[in-house]
């Protein structure tokens, strides 16, 4: 839900912050986060059999707001600067943000469904894609490119490694395929609050940026477009577009740095995070 600039630059929750602001958590507060992340991405994994041909971003909406009160969780979308819905959901050229409404989902629509919901405090936030209806060569590329790219930032998350290692796995992965990353748009810290320092950059230098230790808390999800990474923000504020028209794509999981490695938050246990195609 944030653009880069608008990230505050700290927040107020036990552990301790290092000299950049950023988080460092205790091991305890894993749990926490693997709960709130558990349930975002249990939510995505039955929304799927609601994407179809003739499907209303609205009702998909609805229903997702009718699984958060359901599970005794709430939506950290509805509310957020005036944000009305409990889900995003960007449809082909939409890059992210996008607004659930009437309009209906025609055969060969791409779409992008982004939650995150507050379980006991902690805030868990994923995205991840859906195809209604039959899907072409390229949409199928520019998922798994997508996807993949993903997981080459995720790859690059341990200590002493950097940010720039984690946004160049991924730039260098997508340009090598003909694509591009979008700029305007970043992942984010988390914990006890939406959005924290760091700016996590889906671009970058290796061994450029701030060092990741221990107990990090953060979001990586990069925005894949099949044109130019060149974005607008549309009328109402939110709907964020490829300003060349080309379709658009993002994954989305929320990640905690371990003493060798990473945890990520929100794994999906119906192995439904990636559509079907995938090998």
């Amino acid at each position: 839900m944030e653009r880069a600039e608008d990230i505050p630059l700290n927040e107020q929750h036990r552990g301790r912050l290092t000299r950049d602001g950023i988080r460092i958590h205790e091991a305890a507060d894993f749990a926490g986060m693997h709960k709130a992340g558990a349930l975002a991405s249990k939510i995505l994994d039955e929304i799927a059999d609601h994407v179809f041909v003739g499907q209303t971003t609205g009702e998909l909406d609805r229903l997702i707001e009718a699984m958060v009160d359901e599970a005794g969780a709430k939506s950290a979308t509805i509310g957020y600067k005036g944000y009305k819905h409990a889900s995003c959901i960007s449809v082909n050229h939409v890059v992210c943000h996008g607004i659930p409404g009437d309009k209906k989902l025609k055969d060969g629509d791409i779409l992008n469904i982004d939650v995150t919901v507050i379980v006991d405090g902690w805030y868990g936030d994923t995205s991840r894609m859906y195809v209604a209806g039959r899907r072409s060569r390229k949409i199928e590329r520019l998922i798994q490119v997508t996807h993949d790219s993903l997981m080459k930032g995720i790859e690059a998350v341990k200590p002493g490694n950097t940010f720039g290692d984690i946004g160049h796995a991924i730039q260098s992965y997508v340009e090598g395929h003909r694509m591009s990353v979008v700029r305007d748009f970043c992942g984010h810290g988390l914990g006890r609050v939406f959005h924290a320092p760091p700016n996590v950059l889906h671009y970058g230098r290796a061994g450029a940026g701030f060092v990741l230790e221990e107990g990090m808390f953060f979001t990586i999800e990069p925005m894949v477009n099949l044109g130019r990474p060149e974005t607008k923000i549309l009328a109402d504020d939110w709907t964020a577009v490829t300003r060349d028209k080309s379709l658009s794509a993002q994954f989305e999981h929320s990640i905690g740095v371990t003493s060798d490695g990473y945890e990520i938050f929100t794994l999906s246990a119906g192995n439904r995070f990636h559509p079907t195609w995938t090998a």
